[in-house]
Order: C-alpha cells, then sequence, then structure tokens
C-alpha cells in the first residue's frame, strides 16, 4: 500500500538512525518524547506523522507479546495549525505568467508548470493533478476513481476551456505516455508532489511573490474564490471532490455535477481577466446558493 511506504520511509528516515541499534523491549516514553522533540523542532507535521507510526508500530508488538506495553502511551500528538495561505489576484497574475512553458525566467520543469497551472483551475489535490492518467480524461471530464482518492469516493471534475488547452499543451511533453504529466526520470511514470513542491521552494522568490506557497494552497485558493463568486458551500465542496457531512452525507446522493461546472466556469472567468488572457464573455450568471 501506498501508506505502507510513506511509513516505512519515516521510520527509515528518523527513528532508524536514532535507535537502530537498540532492542525494542529497550525503549521507554523518554526516547520517543526526545525523538519527537527533536523533529518537531524543523518539522511539526512529520513529527505527527512520525508519532502515529510509531504508535500503531508499538501497539502491533504489544498484540503480539514482543513487548509488555507500548511506550508511546499517554504521549499526545502536537496540535495541527491549519494553513490559511491564499494567493491573491496580483499573485496569481504573477504565477500564471511565470507558469508560462515558454517563459524560461523562472527554470521550473514545464511539465510541473501546467501541474500547478490544473491545480489552480480546478480545485484538485495535487497528488491526484499529479498522477493524472489520459484514460480518466473523457471528453471535458475527469473521473477520477475511488482507488485514487483520500476520501475513496469517486469523483467527476468538469473541465473547462483553460483546463483542456493546458491538457492539450502537456502532450508533447509526455512523449506518448499514459499520464498527462510525466515524469523526467521515472520511467513512463507520473510527476509526483514532492517533485512540485521541491520546485516551487526553490522558485518562489524567483516568481515575485513575498510569501512562501505550496501546492495545496493554490487548491484552497480555489476554494476560497468560489466563495467570493457566490457559489454555495455545498457545491464548493462538492468541486473540490469533499464529502457532505452530517445527515446530508447519508440521505443526499445528488452529484451537482452541471452546477460544479458552472462554478468552475465562472471561475475561469474570473481567472480570465486577472491574468489579462482576454475580456470574459457577459454571459448571464445563474447564482448557484440554494
Amino acid at each position: 500500500k501506498k501508506s505502507g511506504i510513506q511509513t516505512k520511509r519515516l521510520l527509515e528516515k528518523d527513528a532508524l538512525p536514532a535507535w537502530g541499534e537498540r532492542n525494542v523491549d529497550d525503549l521507554k516514553r523518554w526516547d520517543i518524547v526526545q525523538l519527537l522533540d527533536k523533529i518537531k523542532e524543523r518539522a511539526p507535521v512529520t513529527a505527527n506523522r512520525v508519532h502515529g507510526a510509531l504508535t500503531r508500530l508499538f501497539n502491533f508488538a504489544a498484540e503480539r507479546g514482543v513487548i509488555e506495553d507500548s511506550p508511546c502511551t499517554r504521549i499526545r500528538k502536537a496540535p495541527k495549525k491549519g494553513r490559511k495561505r491564499v494567493l491573491n489576484d496580483y499573485e496569481i497574475k504573477l504565477l500564471w505568467t511565470s507558469l508560462d512553458v515558454d517563459d524560461k525566467t523562472v527554470d521550473l520543469y514545464r511539465t510541473s508548470k501546467l501541474a500547478l497551472k490544473i491545480i489552480l483551475l480546478t480545485g484538485q489535490r495535487p497528488g491526484e493533478v499529479c498522477g493524472m492518467p489520459r484514460a480518466e480524461i473523457d471528453g471535458t471530464t475527469l473521473n477520477i476513481p475511488a482507488a485514487r482518492l483520500k476520501n475513496k469516493e469517486e469523483h467527476s471534475v468538469p473541465l473547462c476551456s483553460m483546463a483542456l488547452e493546458i491538457i492539450e499543451q502537456s502532450r508533447p511533453l509526455s512523449d506518448g505516455s499514459a499520464f498527462v504529466f510525466k515524469s523526467s526520470y521515472l520511467e513512463d511514470g507520473p510527476i509526483t508532489v514532492r517533485s512540485l513542491s521541491k520546485g516551487i521552494c526553490r522558485h518562489w522568490q524567483d516568481i515575485g511573490i513575498k510569501e512562501p506557497f505550496t501546492a495545496h494552497d493554490l487548491r484552497r485558493t480555489l476554494r476560497t474564490r468560489l466563495a467570493e463568486l457566490g457559489v454555495s458551500d455545498v457545491i464548493a465542496e462538492r468541486v473540490l471532490g469533499h464529502k457532505l457531512q452530517g445527515v446530508p452525507a447519508v440521505y443526499n446522493r445528488h452529484d451537482y455535477f452541471s452546477k460544479k461546472r458552472q462554478a468552475l466556469r465562472m471561475r475561469e472567468g474570473k481567472l480570465w481577466r486577472v491574468v489579462g488572457l482576454e475580456k470574459a464573455s457577459a454571459g448571464k450568471i445563474i447564482s448557484l446558493r440554494r
């Protein structure tokens, strides 16, 4: 499983170098606390992930009788601080200009540039965009299967004209790959979120933006801009592929697809004006509020 590979990587990077020569039953709560505090200094989110991985590992060892009890008991995870970063219109224009595949001012991998544009246009998770096969595209719709989604629920994403144009731009760069955004080093594999993140970290200042941002912040930006356009929370959340919460999640099984397409078209029209491509057509806008 993908999660298993990620857990193994976490433990190999952070736990094994510290404890590699020690017996598992010699490890005490103090050892766990020291390790997590050290990781927390550089990466609080990673510390929580390591904490979760160690808890599962030691619980399994205790269940199997390898150790008497887990040393992770009564160790609290650090409270998560939710990110709030949303790009403003000026930053979006700077970013969009720098993501032109023919613009070499910002030396970002061209396929990564196109993937970032798709995230900004559709609001989908970076991992879902990076790993997108062409087989999932049906005309003007991206059909993401449950296996590729965080919530394990199939999700259909309307693709408006700008997104379709970007996907076409990727064809000569994909060299016949099954994936829309082909990796430069994985044989017929897609680009990774890790490579996308590294590219942003290296070049965000070159773009002219004053505050760091992540690929996931572009998803939050899309969600915020939909709210500004008057799109209801239900429609905006369904655009992002989030499940409805509470009783509606049980009884309301409507997919809101036509409303999702309308919402993304409205956002596309605003984006045209923001980046200065052309003036959006002045069509009748139908309210998306329930």
